[in-house]
């Protein structure tokens, strides 16, 4: 009866092109009176276009595929994708796009593996670490992805320079640690072990050897690393869109009003404590300053003052120039006697930091 219906009122209509009279959402916004919609859209509610596919290997599981599959997701095109987990062709031939898998890196048609022979894809930008599959599909996506993360239109520069801090300080790293790059030029042992990067926990999500490791559970244990890697990324783009970028007019301040603190220079005062080490240096090799500053001032949450020291690099534990070794580990009235300053609260028994009641 609806489809004697459906093709009285084409005939009324005198539309000669049955199939696009027929199709729901012209008969939605156009033909049919609501009730008449509702029941032929229940007919024809089995027909619906096939959903995007996202292929990657089966298997044991890594942060590149885990954290790929997620970024996809944060696109227009792949938002709703399926992941499907397979290493057959035939599979892997019906997916719309195919990352870690499938020896082929082919970005015109979607392919996205980086384990073949002859491989040596790299971020560009100075960066020359091989890319894994979470590297490849950052540099083809990541623009679009950083834009979205932080609600810009994919033109505002600042999605540039958060694209390639977040390559810098957090992609690389996955893509380093997936294809065996050491961080540093060296034979000396470790001094101690490093376990918990999101590369070694999303490694701890594959099912156990003595445990079920079936299709289902594996898959189950998958979207975990999916989410975690998610999670992660996206605290990244936000914290260094939305938090780190900010403070470097701060840094600016300080470094351009230094000789006000101290006629050395070397001194900085910040205006509230922000995000300022990686802006120094930044900022220190834009401008070629000289000499270099060695200790930064700023103000703590609870009104008190800190002076920390600047480290030979922003990762570094040594330091350009740290407290004096006698005042280190020492706190209160015993430190306000032995350095003859009053107010002191503590220097940190690394000579690192140290806080007093006052900026005088």
């Amino acid at each position: 009866a609806q489809v004697t219906c459906m093709l009285a009122l084409a005939a009324r209509l005198a539309r000669p092109n049955l199939s696009k009279v027929l199709r729901p959402t012209l008969l939605t916004h156009s033909f049919l009176p609501r009730a008449s919609t509702r029941t032929y859209v229940r007919c024809m509610s089995t027909k619906r276009m096939a959903p995007t596919k996202i292929g990657t290997h089966d298997g044991s599981f890594h942060c590149d595929e885990a954290l790929g599959c997620y970024l996809l997701r944060q696109t227009k095109q792949f938002a709703e994708a399926e992941i499907v987990r397979s290493r057959d062709p035939d599979t892997l031939s019906k997916c719309d796009i195919v990352i870690d898998v499938g020896a082929v890196y082919e970005p015109e048609n979607n392919k996205f593996d980086h384990h073949q022979r002859g491989f040596d894809e790299i971020f560009g930008h100075g960066f020359v670490t091989k890319l894994s599959s979470a590297g490849l599909v950052y540099k083809h996506f990541g623009r679009e992805i950083v834009a979205n993360t932080l609600g810009l239109s994919s033109s505002d520069p600042i999605v540039e320079k958060i694209y390639l801090k977040v390559y810098k300080s957090f992609v690389e790293g996955v893509d380093g640690i997936d294809n065996g790059v050491d961080m540093y030029d060296t034979d000396a042992p470790a001094k101690y072990s490093e376990n918990t990067n999101l590369s070694a926990r999303v490694g701890k999500l594959n099912p156990p050897w003595n445990e079920d490791n079936s299709p289902a559970t594996q898959m189950a244990q998958f979207t975990k690393a999916v989410a975690l890697t998610g999670g992660e990324f996206d605290d990244a783009v936000k914290y260094y869109g939305l938090s780190w970028l900010p403070a470097r007019k701060y840094v600016e301040s300080a470094m351009d009003s230094a000789k006000e603190v101290h006629p050395s220079g070397e001194i900085l005062k910040l205006p509230c404590y922000c995000p300022w080490k990686e802006h120094l240096f930044e900022l220190e090799g834009e401008r070629g300053t000289d000499p270099l500053p060695k200790y930064a001032l700023y103000e703590d949450d609870k009104g008190n003052w800190r002076i920390q020291a600047i480290p030979l690099t922003p990762s570094s534990f040594e330091n350009r120039k740290a407290l004096p070794a006698a005042w280190r580990g020492v706190r209160d009235a015993a430190l306000d006697e032995l350095s003859g300053i009053e107010g002191c609260i503590f220097v940190h028994a690394a000579g690192f930091i140290g806080g007093n009641k006052t900026f005088e």
